[in-house]
């Protein structure tokens, strides 16, 4: 099941945008998801600096 996205605004620059257009006309990607995968890799790049999440077993089994 998809995941609910959050709006947001992204400046970017004349050549970006024609570059991202370019490469979803030719791979039918969405520039939307090719920005989504580029936030993941700046998020892991600097994970180090994020605090970190634990995930916690209420009924482990």
């Amino acid at each position: 099941m998809p995941r609910k996205k959050i709006s947001t605004t992204v400046y970017i620059t004349p050549e970006q945008d024609a570059r991202l257009k370019e490469l979803a006309g030719r791979s039918k990607v969405p520039v939307a998801e090719y920005i989504r995968q580029g936030i993941d890799l700046v998020l892991d790049k600097y994970r180090d600096q994020l605090p970190v999440q634990v995930d916690l077993l209420l009924n482990p089994r």
